[in-house]
């Protein structure tokens, strides 16, 4: 069972920098983050750079690339105006949406990074609609330089807003997450929980839409778009069923490292066992069908073997109830023909022996 955190409300706080310095899971000890169970949509931009992805709606400019700073392919915001994935039909009450980024501008000496960001309630044919406040109802995040603030509105009015001051840095590489339950509203930049609004959303409102605000010289690259529904019931799943299928345990392209934004979903697993001690499990990676056979086989291999470890070596649970195994891209749960469904199939099981 998760446990929610008290209720806050961040109004100012001294001034804080969340570049990724230190990336150990210690760092992400107070991380309370769990993804979405069901995938609504995924993007990790696999197409030809150059390209503007072809899930994305806007009325500016932007393209694919590539960069040293980070593995894999991005997509830089590069012109003013909305930039929208296209998900499908409302967002339940409970869903997360997070992705990287990283803060780059079109020129050297240019100040401005960062970006906007709406959870709206709108019509995804008309984006225009309501100009700055988007839609019907929503939230208007902002991530600055040096300043990220949030504004709810409904009917063309803002009803809350509030701050928080940090420093966010040129070209490092940060992870966002944002985490809607009805009306409470927790975001997060790296470990830091930068807000947590209990009742922040407007009430009685069904989203559908997000959508990045883009002006001025900032044009920042983002990458592993994924919105999700939904939280885990883990004991349920494990003690019950017997299996547990888990999407927020992430590695980097073709890497067997845990990242520590695991943290959270960890923890919650390495609670269920603690409260049982008599549990014995097998832990077994899965890939998608990207790369060679056998290559895939062993880093599902070596990915059951490091969430077994972090389990151990992070959260006390005895390395004798824990068995590892891999099957790369055998037994996928859907077909390795998109963006969305390879996510699905990158995945970690959990059973109960």
């Amino acid at each position: 069972m998760i446990v929610a955190a008290l209720a806050l409300m961040l109004m100012t706080a001294p001034v804080i920098s969340i570049a990724q310095a230190d990336t150990s899971m210690k760092v992400y000890s107070k991380f309370d983050f769990v993804p979405g169970e069901k995938l609504l949509f995924y993007d990790d931009f696999n197409e030809n750079t150059g390209d503007f992805p072809a899930a994305w709606n806007t009325n500016g400019s932007g393209e694919i690339v590539t960069t040293n700073i980070a593995p894999g392919k991005w997509f830089q915001l590069t012109g003013s105006g909305f930039y929208i994935p296209d998900t499908k039909g409302d967002f339940p009450d409970n869903f997360t949406a997070e992705f990287d980024f990283i803060p780059t501008n079109k020129a050297e000496d240019a100040q401005a990074i960062g970006f906007g960001f709406f959870i709206v309630s709108g019509n995804m044919k008309t984006p225009l609609e309501g100009g700055a406040i988007p839609g019907k109802s929503g939230m208007k995040l902002n991530i600055d330089a040096y300043t990220s603030y949030y504004s709810s509105y409904t009917d063309g009015e803002y009803v809350l807003n509030g701050n928080l001051d940090y420093e966010l840095v040129k070209n490092q590489l940060y992870h966002f997450a944002v985490w809607v339950q009805k009306q409470r509203m927790r975001v997060y930049l790296n470990e830091k929980k930068i807000f947590d609004v209990p009742r922040g959303m407007p009430e009685g409102v069904k989203y559908n839409m997000l959508r990045f605000e883009m002006s001025g010289e900032s044009a920042p690259m983002i990458a592993n778009f994924r919105v999700a529904a939904g939280l885990p019931d883990l004991r349920n799943k494990l003690l019950t069923e017997g299996k547990l299928v888990s999407y927020g345990i992430y590695f980097d392209i073709n890497r067997a490292e845990v990242k520590p934004t695991s943290y959270a979903t960890l923890k919650e697993i390495a609670q269920v066992l603690k409260e049982n001690t008599t549990v014995k499990i097998r832990i077994t990676g899965f890939t998608d069908s990207d790369g060679e056979d056998a290559a895939n086989l062993d880093l599902s291999k070596r990915r059951a073997a490091a969430v077994k470890n972090e389990l151990v070596s992070n959260f006390g649970i005895d390395a004798a109830r824990i068995e590892t195994d891999g099957k790369g891209e055998l037994l996928p749960v859907v077909a390795n023909d998109t963006a969305g469904n390879k996510a699905k199939n990158r995945r970690v099981e959990f059973v109960k022996l």
